[in-house]
């Protein structure tokens, strides 16, 4: 027999089995990357997490026979609504067993709370911020997740998606540089020289992890202010800016984030948010930072070959006037100036944002990993 529950997020036993069912569905994956416990709780918390501030999210699990067998999560983005003018739902942590049923049940229950509040279309997967990773994976299931900034998931998901009646909304698409094929085009590097000796756009370094905290909220107003023209923008509220910046800042090294200034006041235009890509150490820890989860990630920082880039913009104004081509060029030292990385990722870049698709394939960056959201129309 086959039941849907609703999960109440002040019913800890409920909230544990929305949360652990995704580490026994890939126990056995090679390629999934277990988010930390203490994230993937976080979401549920009604008090902690700033996105129930000012919209709102339900949980649902599916259960046969007593086994939960997939869940879900149905979300009304109030300030994406009212920025777009639309009345769109999101849904998001779909996971489920290859069973059609499962999944029709999932989703017909995101409908009809879809149309409960007065919502006409379906988009996902999209969650609760910028730092959930967008679509569902449709191409590239042989590589590892990188942490936990993309999804990763199944091969049949497109077919249980597609097979409620979702038709493909944009996809985003992950580059691979190698360091034996990157390479910054001459004509790049000059652009970027020309235009930081003129003395209007300069690349701004961090000498202290406890610097790069003091210019944490500048930073903030600008990744807000960089994305107004993508498809996923919404204006982020000045506690979502705190928990984003909080979340990047737990991981960042100080050394591999880069900010591009203007003016004599040094106002913040545009940046790069790279990382250390610690995906088997958490793949080892397994969801748990104690007792040795936090120890072997440390040791991480220092023995992966990958760098991930997930984050970088240009305040709409000064994009043409070499601010992209600073970007790429600190992109390339950041690569080979650290002695330490033989890769860069490149996650999610929207196939709508053509010039930035363009321009890292003449960095010869090899697209390999396609993420696709999904969109129902309600009639």
């Amino acid at each position: 027999m086959l039941t849907i529950e609703k999960v109440d997020t002040n019913n800890k036993e409920q909230v544990k089995r929305f949360v652990e069912l995704p580490y026994r569905l890939y126990k056995d994956c090679p390629q999934w990357v277990p988010p930390l416990y203490v994230d993937a709780y976080t979401y549920l918390d009604r008090k902690k997490h700033p996105f129930y501030e000012h919209s709102n999210v339900d949980f649902f699990l599916a259960v046969r026979d007593g086994q939960d067998v997939g869940r879900i999560a149905a979300i009304e983005n109030k300030p994406f609504n009212t920025y777009h003018n639309v009345k769109k739902a999101n849904y998001y942590f779909f996971d489920c067993e290859n069973d059609l049923e499962a999944a029709a049940i999932l989703f017909n229950r995101v409908i009809a709370w879809s149309k409960a509040h007065e919502l006409n279309t379906v988009v996902g997967p999209k969650g609760m911020g910028p730092l959930d990773g967008y679509g569902v994976l449709v191409s590239g299931y042989e590589h590892r997740q990188t942490m936990t900034m993309l999804n990763y998931n199944y091969p049949y998901y497109q077919q249980l998606i597609e097979a409620q009646g979702f038709t493909k909304e944009v996809d985003f698409v992950s580059c691979f540089l190698p360091a034996d094929r990157f390479q910054v085009p001459e004509r790049v590097e000059q652009i970027a020289q020309r235009v930081k000796q003129r003395g209007g756009l300069q690349v701004k370094r961090f000498r202290s992890k406890s610097e790069l905290k003091a210019w944490a909220q500048r930073i903030g107003k600008a990744y807000n202010d960089a994305f107004v023209n993508n498809w996923e923008y919404y204006p982020l509220s000045k506690r979502e800016i705190d928990f984003v910046l909080q979340n990047i800042l737990t991981i960042a090294d100080h050394r591999l984030i880069k900010i591009i200034t203007h003016g004599a006041n040094a106002d913040v235009v545009g940046f790069l948010f790279a990382f250390h890509d610690v995906s088997a150490a958490l793949q080892r820890a397994k969801g748990r930072l104690f007792p040795f989860g936090l120890i072997d990630i440390l040791l991480e920082l220092k023995r992966t070959n990958t760098v991930a880039v997930n984050g970088m913009g240009i305040l709409p104004k000064h994009q043409g006037h070499g601010g992209n081509a600073i970007l790429y060029s600190e992109m390339g030292h950041t690569l080979f100036d650290f002695k330490q990385f033989e890769h860069v990722e490149m996650t999610q870049v929207a196939e709508t944002t053509e010039q930035m698709r363009a321009d890292l394939k003449n960095l010869n960056g090899l697209e390999y990993k396609n993420h696709r959201v999904y969109r129902k129309v309600l009639e």
